[in-house]
């Protein structure tokens, strides 16, 4: 009989990468998430029955445990950016972390994976930051063999980053950013699904693993970049960090005054992330201890951008037609 994996938020960006690649290894994948009828499209992930979403909240120690029940690995994706409501970053990455690794080993889940961030730090600026490293410590005192991945910004075709501010530079000359200069190191989505799976399949040491992509970039210039492959040409501004704090004030005002209608485009607390580079610390484990080679960014970029060029999936067709001569 086939093993049984509980995936929570397994239908999300990195979790629907971790569902497809457990249910292809043979695997029966339980999608734990809040609405289970938006999570109908990891369905076709493996056969009939095969993977299938649940309803769970986080927040409920009976709603965890009951589809956790059986399940001989357990990987949590969930996370939020959300610094208030229910779901705020310490009830998901804090206590929601801590819940399912303690209920994990009141179940005896053989393998638990834990997705958290590059930057988790208790004495960080930014309540993210806190709450992530919370997350971490909640788990290893319930769960210390399981393996915890630490990614940088993770770029994929239902990313929020590069589609962002791709879509941004349809609307004008300018394409203003916050910490042109702060490091990142971009790792593919799918990447840091096979570490999960490594993980759960019990074939990855217990331990951090911070994952990183082959090269380290500022914002600036994995901003350049993406503008290279959409085809525009845009003015860079980069927003300092005083101004910026300004501004996340006041989206933050006008955030809690609608109700959360207006999203902030950005917080003061993404401000204070920004601050710091979202690289792979010296020394630590990572990719090559797992076996796998990091994915480059201009190899998948381009498979997912297009849609932003000024012609669309037509704009190869242009450059060509304008390099024809006629005699």
């Amino acid at each position: 009989m086939s093993k049984l994996v509980t995936i929570y938020g397994g239908s999300g960006f990195v979790g629907r990468y971790i569902t497809r690649r457990l249910a292809k290894a043979g695997w029966r994948v339980r999608v734990a998430v809040r609405r289970p009828n938006e999570a109908m499209h990891v369905k076709p992930y493996g056969v009939v029955g095969q993977v299938e979403p649940v309803f769970c909240n986080i927040r409920d120690d009976n709603s965890v445990r009951a589809v956790m029940q059986g399940a001989d690995a357990v990987v949590n994706c969930v996370g939020t950016f959300d610094a208030r409501g229910k779901n705020n970053f310490e009830a998901v990455q804090d206590k929601g972390a801590e819940r399912i690794a303690r209920i994990a080993a009141e179940e005896g889940v053989s393998h638990l994976v834990h997705l958290s961030a590059i930057g988790a730090d208790a004495e960080a600026d930014s309540l993210y930051a806190q709450s992530k490293a919370a997350g971490e410590a909640g788990i290893l005192d319930h769960f210390p063999n399981a393996v915890i991945l630490r990614p940088s910004v993770i770029f994929g075709p239902e990313d929020q980053f590069f589609n962002r501010f791709a879509s941004m530079t349809r609307f004008g000359p300018v394409l203003p950013v916050v910490g042109a200069d702060t490091k990142f190191q971009t790792v593919y989505v799918d990447d840091v699904a096979r570490a999960a799976e490594l993980g759960a399949e019990g074939k990855a040491a217990p331990g951090i693993y911070e994952l990183g992509g082959p090269d380290v970039n500022t914002f600036r210039e994995l901003m350049e970049q993406m503008l290279q492959v959409v085809r525009r040409r845009r003015l860079i501004l980069n927003i300092p960090f005083g101004i910026a704090r300004i501004m996340a004030f006041f989206m933050d005002m006008v955030a809690i005054v609608s109700g959360g209608l207006v999203p902030a485009q950005i917080t003061r607390d993404q401000v204070k992330s920004l601050r710091v580079d979202n690289v792979v610390s010296e020394g630590a484990k990572g990719f090559a201890d797992l076996g796998i080679r990091p994915t480059a960014l201009e190899a998948i970029l381009p498979d997912y951008l297009w849609r932003f060029r000024p012609a669309g999936q037509f704009e190869a067709l242009k450059e060509s037609a304008s390099n024809l001569r006629t005699e």
